[in-house]
């Protein structure tokens, strides 16, 4: 009986063993073995395509740091920093409302998570065209009678920032969504029928038992939502190509690297990023910590 038993366990290691290793390989080879890669590079004066590479030590951090061109660029980040909670709070704001009895509550999900679903480059395409001059949003604003306050949405550097920063919140507030939607539905209805019973209304609701039934949840999208924030790529890469002042720090990045082929350089300003996103992660984990003690 024991040999039989010691027979079981051992082939339910190896199963587990087996069905491990591709995944733990993968990731690996992947993500952790590129990263150390990165991290050598960084400390190289390299471009990328010959074969010698020589050792700078903390040359292109410091590069880095004391050259404005390189590390300014942050500032654009601050215009997808504060639409990450304009992003959030329409999301929850949704969220809650179709939790409750609304008419066609399946169709408006479907409406609000539909964007997500499209691929980043469409999306930078879509709103290209539609911040154009004489474009979508021109066009309503024409027929709204409000043509002075038409832009040029995308190559006015006192706003085409932030009209990428709506084309972000548009984009990503389905994730938040649904997200929201399943934790807020996580919640037992008997909790809203008691509160009913008490007179409670939406608002009491929502503030005294939906709010602090998916506090986690809403801390995590804001972990995500702020990430996101400091490595926005693809929505002005494609739709300005990082010019006229819309260059964030990803970009400038890929140019370092591919455009002016210093790849110690870039690999640096890479590290630096991940660097800055684990403190900001670790921030409000923090924080986190310290609401759920109080």
């Amino acid at each position: 009986m024991n040999k039989l038993n010691l027979s079981y366990k051992a082939q339910r290691r190896l199963i587990i063993i087996l069905f491990s290793s591709l995944p733990v390989g993968l990731l690996l080879l992947f993500s952790y073995v590129p990263l150390i890669k990165m991290l050598q590079y960084s400390f190289t004066d390299w471009n990328g395509i010959s074969p010698e590479k020589t050792y700078e030590g903390m040359k292109n951090y410091l590069k880095v740091f004391t050259t404005p061109e390189y590390f300014s660029v942050f500032k654009v980040s601050l215009y997808y920093f504060f639409a990450t909670f304009i992003q959030l709070g329409v999301a929850l704001y949704f969220a809650t409302l179709l939790t409750f009895k609304v008419r066609l509550a399946n169709l408006w999900k479907g409406i609000l998570f539909f964007p997500y679903l499209l691929n980043g480059v469409a999306i930078g395409f879509i709103f290209l065209y539609f911040y154009k001059g004489g474009g979508t949003l021109d066009t309503v604003l024409t027929f709204l009678g409000l043509e002075d306050q038409i832009h040029l949405w995308l190559g006015d550097r006192s706003i085409n920032n932030i009209s990428m920063a709506f084309t972000s919140i548009w984009r990503y507030m389905g994730f938040n969504f649904i997200i929201f939607l399943g934790a807020i539905q996580s919640i037992s209805p008997e909790i809203y029928e008691a509160a009913e019973i008490d007179g409670a209304n939406r608002w009491q609701q929502f503030r005294y038992i939906i709010l602090p039934s998916i506090k986690q949840i809403v801390f995590l999208n804001i972990i995500l939502g702020v990430s996101g924030s400091l490595s926005v790529f693809d929505i002005p890469y494609i739709m300005t190509g990082g010019s006229n002042g819309t260059k964030t720090f990803v970009i400038q990045t890929v140019d370092t690297a591919f455009k002016y082929h210093k790849l110690g350089l870039a690999s640096a300003m890479a590290v630096i990023l991940l660097i800055i996103v684990l403190v900001v992660t670790g921030i409000q984990r923090f924080l986190t910590r310290e609401r759920e003690s109080a």
